[in-house]
């Protein structure tokens, strides 16, 4: 079983080939594989200026916003027209589609979860409180607000654990009543 900690503070930031903001790679699948050949993939991205995404066709997205004014997302044809502007409360699209976007403020911080159409899927989900996350041959955990206990792990806000190539029951439980926790979970499609 593999499994890493990871911590946001100390994850390289890349920037965008269009100067519009930089992303945080937390992991992808398998190890090494680029932009072209990742079955799934999770980073943080920061959106610093308006304009379009980058199109991937043939994947799914999921993004959330983690803090900032938020943005609202588009494609020009009316398709989607979608407000980012409440944390933690991701939103589904296909990479298919030529999303822009404007920001509704200043710059803002969001988590993205990409699967490749027919290999994975993801489960994305955001907790509260003390739940029992099903095993998972891949996924990702990252405490967005308050401090967790991960079965016999403890994560502080902006920590994080990974997991590839096993399959993990986690007992999720909060240390308040505030504390936010994302759950992502990989399964073949």
């Amino acid at each position: 079983m593999s499994v890493q900690r990871f911590s946001r503070a100390a994850l390289c930031a890349t920037p965008w080939k269009n100067g519009g903001g930089t992303t945080q790679e937390i992991a992808s699948w398998p190890p090494g594989a680029g932009l072209d050949s990742f079955g799934w993939r999770v980073s943080i991205a920061t959106i610093a200026s308006p304009g379009p995404f980058s199109v991937f066709p043939g994947v799914e997205r999921q993004i959330m916003l983690l803090e900032g004014d938020g943005v609202r997302l588009f494609t020009h044809d009316g398709r989607v027209s979608h407000r980012l502007d409440v944390p933690h409360q991701p939103f589904a699209f296909s990479g298919d589609d030529p999303i822009d976007c404007t920001l509704l403020g200043g710059a803002s911080n969001d988590f993205n979860v990409m699967t490749r159409s027919g290999q994975w899927r993801a489960d994305v989900q955001v907790l509260d409180h003390v739940a029992d996350i099903a095993p998972a041959a891949h996924g990702v955990l990252l405490a967005l607000r308050g401090d967790w206990r991960l079965n016999d792990e403890g994560l502080g806000e902006g920590e994080g654990l990974c997991w590839t190539d096993a399959a993990p029951a986690w007992q999720a439980t909060p240390a308040s009543n505030d504390a936010r926790l994302v759950a992502v979970r990989f399964v073949p499609a």
